[in-house]
């Protein structure tokens, strides 16, 4: 599996890199608009990722403009339901707003409240359908 990480804080991409890291390949982004960019470079390379785990509250671009900008340059491609790139949003905002614009109007499949907890990561992972991973995990 290829995962794209963006999360603009240091500590917080690197914990969801160790996690995610049995799943498979990991990049990490720091800010919405290098999700886009790391995306359409996936892309054009035709590494295409399974699965975006992506911060709302970022700088320069946040992640609902970003997974709106990735929504968009999949329909440009043809890519519509289930060959859209997996989306988990992932933020400190306990704030049921967030929660709708991220499913309704971003198309996230999944939402994850700060601090990250492995068993809900893994299992949010399970339930979209990707393998499980090493006992360690």
């Amino acid at each position: 599996m290829k995962v794209l990480i963006v999360e603009d804080e240091f500590v917080c991409r690197k914990l969801l890199q160790s996690l995610l890291a049995p799943y498979g390949t990991c990049d990490v982004a720091a800010n919405g608009q290098e999700a886009v960019q790391a995306f359409t470079l996936a892309r054009q390379r035709k590494e295409l990722y399974d699965l975006i785990l992506m911060d709302i509250v970022m700088p320069e671009m946040d992640g609902h403009e970003a997974l709106r900008e990735i929504r968009e340059l999949e329909k440009t491609m043809g890519v519509t339901g289930s060959e859209e790139v997996k989306v988990i949003m992932i933020t400190a905002l306990d704030d049921p707003k967030n929660v709708v614009k991220a499913f309704y109007e971003g198309g996230a499949i999944s939402y994850i409240a700060k601090p990250v907890d492995r068993g809900k990561l893994n299992a949010a992972i399970k339930a979209l359908g990707f393998s499980d991973v090493s006992p360690g995990f």
